[in-house]
């Protein structure tokens, strides 16, 4: 028997060129990959849904099942992470952080932080207006909503600011403390939105992508090659 064709070999150089590349870029084509493009993937196929008015197929029956499971003690804990889900948690917590880093004269990280933030809700206010989605009615909430639904203000608003705090904080020893916490809040404010019946599922999907698609080319653009912010 005749030895079986080899495909060619890329050419040495070629093969150490791409090894140098994934050393010195491999984390920052990982962060584009994960938190750019599979998300503005997702993001694409769920806006062209809302754009067409078709219906997404697993919005209504999370929706009911979410609202099966209501209770008064569950209405206080996802009244709760609502409130903290923006007015009385994020936006606060978004301006106290980038006082903070320009108190410590982190001019670069308070420069992102603002772009990041202060842009995911400008971004998010364009896109209700664009998309024009009416909030859920299979029953009436317990909050009252006169805005658009999609994509999710909460959703945006939370990962935007979870993201942030995991960057900035990803250098120092309390990573995993803040990953801990974000993996926490992120969702509970998410489900807090589907509980109360003023988004659909997809609209908090929506939002995760959106603020991680502005959010990671943000930090790559304004933070690319730098660990510890040391700017002054």
């Amino acid at each position: 028997m005749g030895d079986t064709p080899r495909s060619p070999e890329p050419p040495r150089g070629l093969r150490d060129t791409a090894a140098a590349v994934l050393r010195r870029h491999g984390w920052m084509l990982a962060l584009l990959f994960a938190g750019v493009l599979v998300p503005m993937w997702v993001f694409a196929e769920l806006a062209d849904e809302v754009h067409e008015a078709e219906a997404i197929p697993f919005d209504e029956p999370l929706l009911l099942w979410a609202q099966a499971m209501a209770h008064e003690g569950f209405d206080h804990v996802f009244l709760f992470f609502s409130a903290i889900g923006h007015s009385w948690g994020v936006v606060p917590v978004d301006v106290l952080l980038v006082v903070v880093l320009l108190w410590r004269r982190r001019f670069r990280a308070a420069l992102f932080a603002t772009v990041a933030l202060g842009g995911s809700g400008l971004l998010n206010v364009a896109a209700k207006l664009a998309f024009a989605r009416e909030r859920p009615s299979l029953w009436d909430s317990i909050v009252h909503e006169t805005t658009y639904s999609f994509p999710s203000g909460h959703a945006m608003g939370s990962m935007s600011l979870a993201l942030v705090l995991v960057l900035l904080g990803w250098p120092t020893r309390w990573r995993w403390m803040l990953v801990a916490a974000m993996a926490v809040f992120v969702p509970m404010v998410g489900l807090s939105r589907v509980y109360l019946g003023v988004h659909y599922p997809s609209d908090i999907i929506a939002g995760w992508m959106a603020a991680s698609i502005w959010v990671m080319a943000s930090w790559l653009l304004l933070m690319r090659g730098r660990g510890r912010d040391t700017a002054r």
